[in-house]
């Protein structure tokens, strides 16, 4: 458990250096995402940003794990 901890902390530390440039990828403005503007509403729901995401941590655990 506090080697998972350690990890996950490295990983935000590194995510959270990175930002200018994570900023920079598409997430949340793919093709497939949903975003709908009205008058005095808007909702986003990025369903295609979440199966990418889910897509890459499933390979990186696949990877690390073996």
């Amino acid at each position: 458990m506090q080697k998972l901890l350690v990890i996950s902390g490295l990983i935000l530390l590194a995510a959270g250096l990175a930002w200018p440039w994570l900023r920079r990828l598409p997430l949340g403005r793919l093709p497939g995402d949903i975003h709908i503007v009205r008058e005095g509403f808007s909702f986003n729901f990025p369903i295609v940003t979440c199966l990418v995401i889910s897509v890459v941590v499933s390979l990186l655990l696949w990877f690390f794990r073996r």
